[in-house]
């Protein structure tokens, strides 16, 4: 399908059978007066008087406990940029349409018309009684290190930007399991991170805490290497700023076992690869299109392992394997917010189901009847239905063991 043929397509998908890509269906009949009586008035006021005096029965009487807000003022739509409110509609539908066909999560797109901080957390957090759980979606940095951090502060549900910890947690569990397949432990790599944006820095943060001492992660922002010689570091770069290394991405790369690209289209050349450790990783995770593509990197490294966002080659680094599962965890124990434990245990939970043999209905789907964990199957698919019940159950216990939530598990309808 040509790019015109695709946006040609999309509109039709978009526009059929009713406008969007969700609906509101009821869960409770209202085809009598009783019935009526007991969802509206007078009836509804049983349940408004007990939460009124018991705010934990709210899980019992609503549906604030399967229910996720999906909140983005569009100000970094994935390969769009900065395209505002209203224009973002239709990804955070699509989001929503998400969480319910993966993981069974109710979710509302709530579209923030703010770029200023203030106004957006000021907003959400009047609007937070709604929902079990946030999902804060494309706003650009460095303003969303600062939306997230004071939500999570002062709200007493999980919060969570997917564009900085969903991608954080899919590349870690990538290179798990890349340790694996070139004989390395993890703790030994040094990673070339080339992009400073939430992405970049919330993988950076998520490896070091993963075990990588901070010497081996070098990141690489648009002026080359994020060194402490350098007067124009943000809080955020200056935090992996090294004194070690400077120059362009070029230098950094020599002999480095993993590049991990969240930043712009051709920017790793394939001299660049040939100059990287034996059995180089290399996740080019820039979209639409990847900082090489694979055919380029094996061309030019055939002992590499590739892994990009997109969906027709093996490896695709998909926040879709993170985020419905990582809310269904937590939403499951009413958890107070994700924390690093909840995070980890996500990313080994996939790297553990990818070790495992794919499902039959998998590897028709994804037409590779000898899918099997490797060089080539480093992540599971999207499409794996296990993913369901073992990610949640690894979220939810970590959850769990490390004091954030406030129930055991209980399986939703």
């Amino acid at each position: 399908m040509t790019e015109k043929e695709l946006h040609a397509e999309a509109l039709r998908y978009h526009s059929q059978n009713g406008a969007g890509k969700l609906e509101i269906c009821p869960t409770k009949p209202v085809n009598t007066p009783e019935d009526l009586s007991l969802a509206y008035s007078p009836g509804v006021a049983a349940p408004s008087l007990a939460i009124a005096v018991d705010p934990e029965r709210v899980y019992d009487y609503t549906r604030r406990g399967n229910l996720v807000g999906v909140i983005s003022n569009g100000s970094a739509v994935l390969g769009l940029g900065n395209i505002g409110a209203l224009a973002a509609k239709p990804v955070m539908e699509g989001k929503c349409v998400l969480f319910k066909t993966m993981a069974g999560i109710d979710a509302f797109d709530i579209e923030i018309d703010a770029q200023d901080p203030d106004t957006f957390v000021e907003c959400v957090q009047h609007i937070a009684p709604t929902f079990g759980g946030i999902n804060l979606e494309d706003i650009k940095a460095p303003e969303c290190f600062e939306i997230e951090r004071r939500l999570i502060e002062s709200l007493d549900i999980p919060v969570m930007h997917d564009d900085q910890h969903g991608t954080a947690i899919i590349v870690t569990a990538a290179l798990i399991n890349a340790a694996v397949c070139i004989g390395k432990e993890m703790s030994s790599m040094r990673i070339v991170i080339n992009g400073a944006g939430a992405a970049a820095i919330a993988s950076a943060r998520m490896l070091r805490r993963s075990g990588i001492p901070a010497e081996n992660i070098v990141l690489c922002d648009s002026r080359g290497v994020v060194a402490t010689s350098r007067d124009d570091l943000t809080p955020k770069k200056r935090e992996f700023a090294t004194s070690r290394l400077s120059g362009a991405l070029a230098q950094a790369v020599v002999d480095a076992d993993v590049f991990l690209g969240v930043s712009k289209a051709g920017l790793l050349t394939a001299p660049m690869v040939r100059t990287m450790a034996e059995r180089p990783v290399i996740l080019a995770l820039a979209n639409p299109d990847p900082e090489i593509t694979r055919d380029e990197a094996l061309a030019a490294r055939p002992d590499a392992i590739y892994a990009s966002g997109r969906s027709d080659v093996p490896n695709q680094v998909n926040n879709l394997l993170g985020f419905p599962y990582i809310f269904r965890g937590a939403l499951d124990v009413r958890a107070r917010r994700i924390n690093y434990a909840m995070k980890f245990a996500a990313a080994e939970a996939l790297a553990g189901l990818a070790r495992r043999p794919v499902p039959e209905e998998v590897r028709r789907l994804l037409g590779r009847p000898d899918a099997i964990f490797g060089p080539d199957y480093l992540i599971p698919s999207p499409f794996d239905p296990r993913l369901r019940d073992i990610v949640p159950a690894a979220v939810a216990k970590a959850a769990i063991e490390s004091g954030v939530a406030n129930r055991h598990p209980i399986p939703m309808d």
